[in-house]
């Protein structure tokens, strides 16, 4: 069986975690969070990151950070995961939720601005798969409104928009280091700080509400509880992995690139001929090879084309179910003007494929061999 996802080992992740244990200090903000901060600060284009302990967490500091009050409002797309409105739900706020483009599988652009109301604190946007939003429109609208943007980049890293690195274009973004992602520390996340007058904060509110991070640089004699905060920082084990992984960043790119990129050629006639759509990729935008999906006719085709590839020993996976629709969403947040008819659309009708560094040109062929090999029913 092909797996579905198969985490990458750079090479030096071993050396690196025997460094940590060896050196004593396993916590967080050792020499490994570091050099993986800077590493990380340097891809993005950013002013500053700081490691958080997954993109779960760096998105709950994101709404920490805009002082959120139960009734804000915070419009984000209805197609993403569950992380993305929980952030936010969490400090009493209600998420609106918009439909995404038939093309990119993004947020639409043009439903943010009819979402927004007086309300509104935060315009939450998902590069989907890694192909870019569209950054102009939206930091127009954004910026009229005066509300901030906040970059859900769990997908993104390494993708850019008109040259402009995502992660790097919202007030703050998050990524996500999760196994299943491209560079990968099992769980992990960071916070990304475009402005950073809000570092200062950002840390006390990671280190728990204390001012802990200052106190260990000599800049106060004692720390104090300063605001609220939780326990958002990651081990220096963690931060130990991360750093292999982003010293490999270009391999690790161009492994998941050749996968993708043969995918999208070898597919081309056997998707047209049978009505099958496959991701779309912007002019001036470059994707992150993040996943490889294929928009089924049919929910019916969609889970036959499951059904044969286990058959043939490949592992698939549909995605994101709505979350305007969910029980929980229905509960804690509201819709937007118009619905969200293109989200129900797609949901049910994705395809994941297999997709990671280390993929073999094998695997790859047996792959679209079986992808090819599926005839409805």
């Amino acid at each position: 069986m092909i797996p579905f996802n198969r985490p990458y080992v750079a090479g030096r992740e071993r050396q690196y975690l025997t460094e940590v244990v060896e050196s004593g200090q396993t916590s967080g903000d050792g020499p490994f969070t570091r050099r993986a901060s800077t590493l990380l600060t340097a891809l993005v284009g950013a002013p500053s990151v700081l490691l958080t302990t997954s993109c779960t967490h760096a998105l709950e500091l994101s709404a920490l950070l805009l002082d959120l009050r139960a009734g804000d409002e915070v419009i984000m797309p209805s197609f993403t995961f569950v992380s993305t409105a929980n952030a936010y739900v969490l400090r009493g706020a209600v998420p609106v939720f918009v439909d995404v483009r038939p093309d990119t599988l993004n947020i639409d652009e043009r439903a943010v601005e009819a979402a927004i109301t007086p309300r509104t604190k935060a315009i939450v946007i998902v590069h989907y798969a890694g192909v870019p939003c569209e950054m102009d429109a939206i930091l127009k609208v954004a910026k009229h409104h005066r509300v901030p943007v906040i970059e859900d980049n769990a997908h993104g890293l390494g993708a850019t928009y008109k040259g402009r690195p995502l992660g790097s274009m919202g007030a703050l973004a998050a990524q996500s280091f999760h196994a299943t992602k491209n560079v990968q520390c099992g769980e992990g996340g960071a916070l990304v700080l475009n402005d950073d007058r809000l570092r200062e904060r950002a840390e006390i509110i990671r280190e728990k509400g204390t001012d802990r991070s200052r106190f260990f640089r000599g800049q106060v004699d004692k720390y104090r509880w300063m605001d609220l905060g939780s326990s958002y920082l990651p081990s220096d084990l963690l931060a130990a992995t991360l750093t292999a992984q982003l010293e490999a960043f270009d391999d690790i790119q161009r492994q998941r690139h050749a996968v993708w990129d043969t995918y999208h050629a070898e597919l081309a006639g056997w998707a047209a001929d049978r009505g099958v759509t496959r991701p779309t990729v912007p002019a001036g935008a470059e994707h992150a090879a993040h996943l490889y999906y294929l928009l089924m006719p049919s929910l019916d085709e969609r889970q036959a084309m499951l059904r044969h590839l286990a058959d043939a020993g490949v592992q698939a996976t549909f995605h994101y179910q709505p979350l305007h629709s969910a029980p929980a969403g229905e509960r804690f947040g509201r819709t937007g003007p118009g619905g969200c008819p293109v989200t129900d659309d797609v949901a049910d009708r994705l395809v994941r494929l297999p997709l990671y560094a280390g993929m073999t040109e094998a695997e790859t062929a047996q792959v679209v061999g079986a992808v090819r090999a599926y005839a409805p029913r």
